[in-house]
């Protein structure tokens, strides 16, 4: 019996020995950035939107230039929607994020509710129904109206998209962007966001 008790010993002692030590879990390799469309990632916000308040409308849809997206596709990798309530007399932007944003996660993201007032120009909601243009097609009339000769001649300029709703000329509208900001822009073409036809350019 004793034999018995010390041959086991031996033998966990031994497996004991040469057992490796775990090795540390490799860290999963970061994922690629996601880019959208403005109509794909207004519809994502969209259906958002609707889960914070049921007759929330859009009253602007913006992109956001990112370190990974230039805009030079018609696309993005953070795209913001401000969303208005009637009844709830309140607004509430959300943003959907395709790269990992500071704090949080990729996704879509809620910001703080405000106060909303219908009679705010600013802030007109339009029924997504009439977006027809995406941001891609939008860019591309762009660049029939100066945007390629722009960007040939300084092609690391930045392109954005703003869209929003003209309350004097009720049409929706794509505003294309080049440049650093909104207030910094070094031409701004405007496109009707339904019908694709251009309105007019600002340098």
């Amino acid at each position: 019996m004793k034999k018995l008790l010390m041959a086991m010993l031996t033998l966990v002692l031994l497996t004991g020995c040469s057992s490796q030590p775990a090795k540390p879990k490799e860290k999963a390799p970061p994922k690629p950035p996601e880019f959208l469309t403005g109509h794909v990632a207004g519809q994502t916000l969209f259906i958002a939107a609707h889960g914070w308040a049921r007759d929330a409308q859009p009253f602007r849809l913006e992109s956001r230039v990112t370190p990974e997206s230039n805009g030079h596709d018609g696309k993005s990798a953070v795209w913001q929607g401000g969303f208005a309530s009637a009844v709830r007399h309140s607004l509430k932007p959300f943003v959907w994020y395709g790269v990992d944003p500071a704090e949080g996660s990729r996704g879509v993201s809620p910001g703080i509710e405000d106060s909303y007032s219908p009679s705010n120009s600013s802030t007109t909601v339009f029924d997504i129904a009439f977006l027809k243009i995406d941001s891609d097609q939008a860019l591309a009339v762009a660049q029939k109206h100066g945007g390629d000769k722009l960007l040939e001649k300084s092609p690391d300029t930045s392109v954005f998209y703003l869209l929003d709703w003209n309350r004097p000329n009720s049409n929706l509208v794509w505003h294309v962007i080049y440049g650093a900001g909104r207030n910094q822009p070094k031409l701004t073409v405007e496109v009707d966001g339904t019908t694709g036809i251009f309105i007019r350019e600002q340098k």
